[in-house]
């Protein structure tokens, strides 16, 4: 088991969900966090409760993954003690509506595509040759079950996620010879706000995702990320799916009865 005291690890999207108990079960296991995401506010609280209950030192940069200019200020200006990022996790996404391709909406396309995708491939890229030139580290991207088998009216999501995963296998093909490790991380369903922003706000709508089951938790996923950063360095964990007991696929899941 490889320790992760005091190593830099940088989590986007880290303002709530599985980037946030990501940010928190990292800082658990003693390493130092760059918590990005869009709401300054959440960071500043979640940066404080990292140091009242671990003693963690955190770095808040709020930027949205989707605006290269952004990243590349936030990335390139960190400060010299915090340039060497030893764990990414390229946690931050959405999902957008839930409508059939030909009564999509086109701003919900670039959205997710923007997100899940572009944003991916900025941070990445800013972030990677510095871990090539100290010869350490490792990439974690979150995709989702979404990405290996497609469910009705999911297209540009499941697309988007299907891309992450494509993404991460040419990126270890890239850096076989090297110690840098890519994994991927593809949940089922994880009751978070991920419904909540993909009906844009209504609860009762996200509710029903997870009605009648019991669904992963972000610590569930946290836990899964964290056991592939503590591996030994001579060993990648490619990618882990992780589901729910309820659900067998991305479109089939045991819903119980209410008593």
């Amino acid at each position: 088991m490889q320790s992760l005291q005091n190593l830099i690890a940088m989590v986007t999207g880290a303002s709530s969900g599985i980037g946030e108990a990501c940010s928190r079960m990292l800082a658990k296991s003693g390493a130092r966090l760059i918590l990005n995401a869009r709401r300054t506010e959440r960071l500043e609280i979640l940066a404080e409760e990292l140091h009242r209950k671990f003693g963690t030192t955190s770095l808040i940069r709020p930027f949205d993954v989707r605006n290269l200019d952004l990243v590349k200020a936030a990335i390139q200006k960190l400060p010299r003690e915090w340039q060497s990022i030893d764990i990414l996790v390229n946690n931050a996404g959405l999902a957008r509506g839930l409508e059939k391709l030909q009564e999509g909406r086109f701003e919900d396309w670039e959205e997710m595509i923007d997100s899940n995708v572009k944003g991916l491939l900025y941070v990445t890229r800013l972030v990677l040759p510095g871990m090539l030139s100290r010869g350490k580290g490792h990439i974690v991207n979150v995709a989702s079950i979404a990405g290996i088998q497609t469910y009705p009216r999911g297209n540009v999501y499941c697309a988007s996620k299907a891309a992450v995963r494509v993404l991460s296998d040419g990126l270890r093909q890239d850096l076989l010879g090297t110690p840098i490790r890519v994994t991927i991380i593809s949940p089922g369903l994880v009751e978070t706000e991920f419904s909540q922003v993909r009906f844009r706000g209504d609860k009762e709508h996200a509710a029903q995702v997870y009605h009648g089951l019991t669904p992963l938790t972000a610590d569930d996923v946290a836990d899964a990320v964290v056991y592939t950063v503590t591996r030994p360095p001579h060993v990648n964990i490619n990618e882990i799916v992780l589901l729910p007991t309820d659900q067998a696929s991305s479109t089939m899941v045991h819903r119980r009865e209410a008593s």
